[in-house]
């Protein structure tokens, strides 16, 4: 139910590898000459191959037609994939219940079977309707050309040259991307408020009055956008780890420096006491001073691991990944102690932590993740995807500002170059603005540090129907943590469930700790 893991640092390497928003018009106003989607005959059957978990569970899968451009509902359909889980309690049946897992650039097919475990008895109330977005996954895929094998660092660098590099390969990614195929034609129809629309094309061709969502990270953005475009036909909308509808997704990157520089000191103290087993210094200054040592020293000579050269710009990707949740403390510790070693000349084989991380940085789904991230950055005219600067200079400028302040993450969150920079077709639409008073549960953590807080609170007070349940946790997700071997907040998830099966939100907003905290 996190962003996973593909997406979350194949949106990073899109820079490496590869103003506040402008003002919407009224969220419920149509473009051109959008009209209302129908019920449509859908031939159900098994799903693809691919979805093991889907056909073992007894899914089925379909095609949804949807407009490619809403503006112009006559002319070419592109598909969407769909599968469904039918309520095991008809007698109890609510509805419908959608997802989304993040990204942007996550599938979906799967993800809200993969809410299961968490919704409990929940889920035998609703039909559970996974989907991929358009253009990822199953539905009406984009590819872009071959970007040829990757060119590994040299044995020397510096920090420029690594961001001359970024730029490089995200104006390369740019290129491959709209000139590859029919890419020209779809790619402009690539943005958030299209599949808010293809969601409710979704309830439509299922023959719903309206449907109920539950999204994490950039999912929930999109059912607050959502939420704006059809504010009749929302039901119960729960949104987990949602950012400030102010900002532009550059901006949204530039705001977690500081949370991640936080995070890093929590880590350091807990490492620090666990000086004795990975030796990384016994105060929380001295554990820092150890990685900013690696990477000063990989900003001159990148590190080789198995084989493989890592630069400083990819060092600092694994550390944010890993820094996100307090239960990644130890695979930090792990895979900081297993490059300082190797910097050092002194490891063998890398541990399990840092051959997981190296073996995922080789995956084929980075970069798919990679280029999916990169057509809803590109396509958003502003909030929650869009807004990204022109001028490569800009991210040099703000990188080289922020090291004085965040000299791990900044020239990360800074410097992240996405292909948007050399885009060639801008987004038909402005970014949305939220202001309605639709009902909706929210839920963030205090010290998440991939979306902060202060976010939350912003859209928080925009959704003024909204209700904010707060977990105080390192995390990137707060709903059925437990699930995924993570420590659960039961007065979070019991009041996501709570309001699924009976529509009541909290009375007012709340704060939860994680279970077996003190009270």
């Amino acid at each position: 139910m996190r962003i996973p893991s593909t997406v979350g640092l194949g949106l990073g390497l899109a820079g490496l590898l590869t103003a506040a928003v402008p003002a919407a018009a009224s969220p419920q106003q149509p473009v051109g000459r959008e009209i209302a989607p129908q019920r449509q005959h859908l031939a159900w059957g098994p799903c693809s191959a691919a979805q093991k978990e889907l056909n073992e569970a007894g899914a089925q899968c379909a095609e949804v037609a949807v407009p490619l451009d809403y503006a112009d509902p006559g002319g070419r359909t592109i598909q969407i994939a769909i599968s469904r889980i039918k309520a095991a309690s008809p007698s109890e049946r609510r509805g419908i219940l959608l997802s989304n897992p993040g990204g942007p650039g996550g599938t979906g097919l799967a993800n809200t079977l993969a809410l299961r475990p968490a919704l409990k008895d929940v889920a035998k109330r609703y039909d559970l309707i996974g989907f991929d977005p358009r253009f990822l996954g199953e539905s009406t895929p984009v590819s872009c050309a071959p970007a040829g094998p990757p060119r590994p660092p040299g044995p020397v660098t510096t920090p420029r040259a690594d961001f001359d590099a970024s730029v490089a390969s995200a104006r390369d990614t740019a290129r491959r991307c709209q000139e590859h195929g029919d890419n020209a034609e779809l790619l402009p129809h690539a943005s958030t408020r299209n599949v808010a629309r293809d969601m409710d094309a979704i309830r439509a061709a299922l023959g719903e009055p309206r449907l109920s969502y539950y999204g994490v990270s950039y999912g929930a953005d999109l059912g607050a956008v959502f939420t704006q475009l059809f504010p009749r036909r929302a039901d119960r909308v729960i949104i987990d780890s949602s950012t400030d509808p102010a900002a532009t997704q550059y901006e949204l990157f530039q705001r977690a420096g500081g949370p991640l520089e936080e995070g890093l000191d929590e880590w350091a103290a807990w490492a620090a006491r666990q000086h004795e087993r990975y030796g990384l210094g016994r105060t929380g200054a001295k554990v820092r001073a150890t990685v900013q040592k690696l990477l000063d020293g990989a900003e001159r000579r990148p590190v080789e691991v198995a084989g493989q050269r890592m630069n400083a710009p990819v060092m600092r990707l694994l550390l944010r990944q890993l820094v996100q949740h307090q239960e990644s403390d130890p695979a930090l510790a792990s895979v900081v102690r297993d490059l300082v070693d190797a910097a050092a000349g002194k490891l063998g084989e890398p541990g399990p932590e840092l051959a997981a991380l190296l073996e995922l940085l080789n995956s084929p789904d980075l970069g798919d993740s990679m280029v999916g991230g990169a057509l809803f950055m590109c396509g958003d005219g502003g909030w929650p995807a869009g807004g990204w600067p022109k001028d490569p200079e800009t991210y040099w400028r703000n990188t080289v500002r922020s090291r004085a302040t965040q000299p791990v993450f900044g020239p990360v969150v800074n410097g992240m170059i996405a292909p948007c920079a050399f885009w060639k077709s801008p987004p038909r639409e402005p970014g949305t603005a939220i202001h309605n008073k639709v009902p909706v549960l929210m839920l963030q953590a205090t010290r998440d540090n991939n979306v902060p807080y202060e976010g939350a609170l912003a859209l928080h007070r925009k959704l003024t129907g909204s209700r904010l349940v707060t977990a105080d946790i390192r995390s990137h997700g707060v709903y059925g943590r437990g699930s995924e071997g993570h420590r659960p907040v039961p007065c979070a998830d019991d009041a996501v469930n709570d309001y699924l099966r009976d529509g009541t939100l909290p009375s007012r907003d709340l704060t939860c700790a994680p279970e077996g905290a003190a009270r």
